[in-house]
């Protein structure tokens, strides 16, 4: 059973930059097409980042296009997000959630099996 747990949030500035980070285990993860979600308070969760299996493909919803990079390392069984020049509108529990491999870009919750408790990202002043 594959098993996700997300670390690396906390709270920073605007302009800021963080790494999240979303370790596997019970499973190798390079058979898993892989999201990052997140949800603020009061909101939908959303798709924020989407990977292929492989790492070579990506995609990126367009409030974090040009400042967020997602990144998977499968010998480490880790998949990362790299989320440079915060905004407060970040400010979000973030998750990530893996599905069996397709390539197929698909960044809805309902798609998605596995999922970690979340890690969260505040960015204020």
């Amino acid at each position: 059973q594959l098993q996700l747990v997300e670390s690396g949030g906390g709270l920073v500035q605007p302009g800021e930059s963080l790494r999240l980070s979303c370790a596997a285990s019970g499973s190798r993860l390079d058979g898993y097409d892989i999201v990052w979600f997140r949800q603020a308070p009061g909101k939908e969760r959303e798709g924020v980042s989407w990977i292929s299996r492989s790492g070579g493909s990506t995609n990126y919803a367009d409030s974090v296009k040009g400042r967020f990079t997602i990144g998977r390392d499968n010998a480490k069984n880790t998949v990362y997000l790299q989320m440079n020049s915060l905004k407060p509108e970040d400010t979000a529990i973030y998750y990530c959630a893996a599905r069996v491999g397709s390539g197929v870009v698909l960044m809805t919750v309902r798609h998605y099996l596995y999922w970690g408790k979340g890690t969260q990202v505040t960015v204020s002043s």
